[in-house]
């Protein structure tokens, strides 16, 4: 039992697991969702009205009550690396449940398994129904799982964790600027995770940072490609290339969303010299989309830094409110079906030392749209001031003064 307000760290996390991985019957099954607080079990279940996202996780909690262990919270750290962690805590046989099947899996009982479902996200615009719909599809998605594995007489225990919380607790009587604080670490914390290196030989050649990857196809069909990118890992980075003046960044995914079998991401990069500059420049060309193997879109990008630099924006994609563009291929029409949403993006191509990113070349210009504006407004205040000088300094005394005590003074209409 956890008390209330206790947050799990890593180690306390790797000790509480121990029984699971010592035990006979070593199938473990793991739900990973992208966020989720102990809170969302009773926020959303008074929402949804008679029925409950988490049918099928309350049916399997009522049925073993006397066998579960829930932590109300667990460090971010501990959520991040537990995968390794479990991974290094025996001999497991890893499996990337992506197509949300278990059917035809071959479970060997007698060899401990480790099933890795990735739940698809929560969306990103909470708003509450949507995000209701969103569990429901989850909860279904571990019933259906759980349910096979119970039907085909495979003992196995489950973990269902996210990687950051859903939710920040604050507390009344601590002041703003330390609840702004403790709001900034665990932002920060929540999506700190290493970048997706390609390796050739002993040397890393690439460097990829994201926190958010997503794509959109057909205007409906939103995929969340981060987890699945720089969490877990299972994207396969073996078709990358890399030479000192071309390098292509292949990403490919099997199954990253129900209709789509195979989907691959490559971003070309090159490094050339421009005598106008008299130095090397890193170019992100385009950018391709290849689903299936055989339907491919294209984008053109006018992303660029120096080739001794690494390139960072906050965002990169195809709307037109983003600082860095990807435009669609005139020539190429599978184009007009795909959007890409790229936020926080920093990539490095060539020139990597020590396997870390070197300094970015931001592509925030100095003249941002706020600087204009100041330095307009400030013309035409300094223009309306100048032009009031001119207009004081225009006038003058009168010449001559009447005399009370003498005659009236006569001015002529010619003066």
């Amino acid at each position: 039992a956890v008390h209330e307000g206790k947050v799990v760290s890593e180690q306390e996390l790797t000790a509480l697991l121990q029984p699971l991985l010592t035990q006979d019957s070593r199938n473990l099954v793991l739900f990973l969702q992208d966020r989720l607080s102990i809170d969302d079990f009773t926020y959303f279940s008074e929402s949804y009205g008679n029925k409950s996202p988490f049918q099928n996780i309350q049916a399997r909690i009522y049925l073993i009550y006397f066998f579960m262990c829930i932590l109300p919270a667990v460090d971010c750290k501990a959520t991040k690396y537990l995968l390794n962690v479990l991974q290094e805590s025996g001999d497991w046989k890893l499996t990337n449940v992506t197509n949300l099947s278990v059917s035809q899996l071959e479970v060997n009982a007698s060899n401990p398994n480790l099933l890795v479902v990735q739940l698809p996200p929560l969306p990103s615009d909470f708003k509450e129904i949507s995000t209701l719909e969103a569990i429901a599809e989850n909860d279904k998605i571990i019933g259906r799982v759980t349910m096979d594995l119970q039907e085909r007489g495979i003992h196995f225990s489950v973990i269902y964790t996210a990687v950051r919380p859903s939710r920040i607790s604050r507390r009344t009587d601590v002041v703003a600027e330390l609840r702004r604080q403790l709001m900034a670490a665990e932002e920060e914390e929540s999506s700190s995770y290493p970048p997706l290196n390609v390796t050739i030989g002993n040397d890393t050649c690439i460097l990829f940072y994201a926190s958010n990857f997503s794509l959109k196809a057909n205007n409906s069909v939103l995929i969340d490609l981060t987890n699945a990118t720089f969490l877990t890992q299972n994207v396969d980075i073996s078709a990358s290339e890399c030479t000192d003046s071309n390098t292509t960044l292949s990403l490919k995914y099997t199954r990253p969303v129900n209709g789509i079998s195979s989907l691959e991401i490559r971003f070309l990069m090159t490094n050339k010299f421009y005598e106008v500059s008299a130095r090397r420049w890193s170019t992100l060309d385009s950018v391709e989309i290849v689903q299936d193997g055989d339907k491919l879109a294209k984008f053109v990008s006018g992303i660029s830094a120096p080739a001794e630099y690494s390139f960072h924006c906050q965002l990169v994609g195809t709307s037109n409110l983003y600082p860095a563009r990807l435009d669609r291929d005139p020539s190429n029409n599978e184009a007009k079906n795909w959007d890409v949403f790229i936020s926080n993006l920093q990539i490095q191509g060539f020139n990597i030392i020590n396997n870390q990113f070197s300094y970015a070349s931001d592509c925030t210009g100095f003249f941002t749209p706020a600087i204009w504006m100041g330095l307009v407004t400030s013309i035409i205040l300094l223009w309306i001031l100048t032009y009031g000088i001119h207009m004081i300094m225009q006038l003058t005394t009168n010449s001559r003064f009447d005399d009370p005590k003498g005659p009236a003074l006569s001015v002529p209409q010619t003066e």
